[in-house]
């Protein structure tokens, strides 16, 4: 469990970006595998489940997750959803209700609004942060009567830049999109490597939010105990367990 120094001082607010130490699945998926979409006994993921609701603070049954898509779809939590919900962000200013986020090596990020007491939480892979989810999270939280300057957000453990290698297809994407992107490119000899945390944190700066923590955890190296889709892959694994962060104000 990891927790973001930019939030130290925020008493009202629990969080963590958990990783895959401390839970009851086995094999592949040892050991807190907190995906249902992932093959695992469900009832494993439920005891983990439980175990990272009794650390944030809430009742298992008030752990919102979402049935993410890599969109840019963000929603507004007031109450515990009787189903889950599909989009990819989520924000609430209620109490003891934890938005939580699902991971393998996408960015998880959790952000706080201090003034109006809003808290968000935001799943970013590649995808999702090229369809602009960190500005529409940022535009939802504006709505509901937030501001840019009493905002501070913290990009979670995710895929480095070192492990994130790419095709040339991926880097024409970015560049076409923005020439401005080839700053997140780094080229050794003829293979390319992508940073996401730093082309995650330039969206906050682009959308005015300036208090940034980036967690420097790679999620692809094993000795930082987090699944990650990537390693999977490599290993030829037939699934993936997922890391779980999650955000309450008590």
């Amino acid at each position: 469990m990891i927790k973001s120094k930019i939030f130290g001082d925020q008493k009202s607010i629990s969080h963590y970006f958990f990783n895959r130490l401390g839970g009851a699945s086995k094999g592949i998926y040892k050991s807190l595998n907190c995906g249902k979409g992932s093959k695992d006994k469900i009832a494993n993921i439920s005891k983990n489940l439980k175990i990272v609701s009794k650390k944030i603070g809430c009742t298992s049954g008030n752990l919102v997750s979402l049935n993410q898509i890599h969109s840019n779809k963000v929603l507004k939590i007031n109450n515990v959803p009787k189903k889950k919900l599909t989009g990819d962000a989520m924000i609430t200013n209620k109490q003891n209700i934890a938005i939580s986020i699902l991971t393998a090596d996408c960015a998880p990020i959790l952000i706080i609004e201090r003034k109006q007491k809003f808290v968000g939480a935001i799943h970013a892979g590649w995808k999702g942060a090229f369809k602009g989810i960190v500005k529409k999270t940022i535009q939802l939280l504006k709505k509901n009567g937030c501001s840019e300057k009493d905002m501070i957000a913290c990009i979670g453990p995710c895929i480095k830049k070192n492990s994130y290698e790419v095709k040339n297809d991926f880097f024409k994407l970015f560049k076409y999109k923005n020439k401005k992107n080839v700053n997140f490119f780094t080229f050794k000899g003829k293979k390319i490597y992508f940073d996401l945390s730093e082309y995650i944190k330039s969206q906050f700066y682009e959308n005015g939010v300036k208090k940034i923590d980036i967690i420097k955890k790679d999620t692809y190296a094993p000795e930082n105990n987090f699944f990650s889709s990537r390693r999977s892959k490599k290993n030829n694994h037939n699934d993936y367990g997922r890391n779980i962060s999650a955000i309450m104000i008590k």
